[in-house]
């Protein structure tokens, strides 16, 4: 057959052939220099500079998948997660609690809208068992809602020691405000501090003092611009 025939059968299979894949490539030759300057390509990819799929951890029931690399290690890659251990770093209390919901996250709006558990993430967990654990090493109720008379409980019978320990422990006792606003909500505001997708966990602490102040002055700022 002549040579357009040929060129033309080429095409067609060039055509017809489906798109190669995208690798996804963790080195950094193919960027240029801090001058601005090229750098010289002088060998191809290397499979130790290969990446993987993100994780993109959900909330929802337990799932975690073990992942073989490189040494023959394993990573611990979760695609949901319901819960975590989170410290309450004042009080020197770490309790096991629910995620409820991711409220910020300063690299990407787009992993608040799809409720995405990365490192850092700023989420609402259950303050259940903190307020739990409180009021028993205290002997105090906390998160208390204004305007509402609670019934008054009986008083409980506590042993002498028990209530010495108790004094000695309130006299250097003090609760942060806004903390105890939450409590009274339910709902604590905490910051992921593990790397769900590396190692299949999702742990952090809770927010305080002035980081805590920070955050819900970045959440009214976004609240604010939602209304408008």
């Amino acid at each position: 057959s002549p040579p357009v025939v040929i060129a033309a059968k080429r095409a067609r299979a060039v055509r017809s052939a489906p798109p190669a894949a995208m690798g996804i490539s963790r080195d950094s030759r193919h960027k240029r220099r801090n001058t601005g300057g090229k750098r010289a390509k002088y060998r191809k990819k290397r499979q130790f500079e290969c990446g993987r799929q993100p994780s993109m951890t959900k909330i929802g029931a337990k799932r975690v998948h073990e992942v073989r690399v490189r040494g023959g290690n394993l990573k611990f890659r979760a695609l949901r997660l319901d819960s975590g251990n989170f410290s309450w770093g004042s009080e020197v209390a770490t309790r096991k609690t629910r995620i409820l919901d991711v409220v910020y996250n300063a690299s990407n709006n787009e992993l608040v809208r799809t409720k995405t558990l990365v490192k850092n993430s700023i989420i609402q967990v259950d303050a259940a068992p903190f307020k739990e654990w409180y009021e028993t090493y205290y002997g105090v109720k906390i998160g208390k809602k204004k305007g509402r008379t609670e019934p008054e409980e009986e008083k409980e019978q506590v042993s002498e020691a028990r209530a010495a320990k108790l004094a000695a422990r309130n006299k250097t006792r003090t609760l942060d405000p806004l903390l105890d606003e939450q409590f009274a909500q339910g709902r604590l505001l905490a910051c992921i501090s593990s790397r769900p997708g590396q190692c299949g966990r999702c742990d952090g602490y809770v927010l305080e003092g002035k980081e805590l102040v920070f955050y819900q002055r970045q959440l009214a700022k976004k609240k604010g611009k939602k209304s408008t």
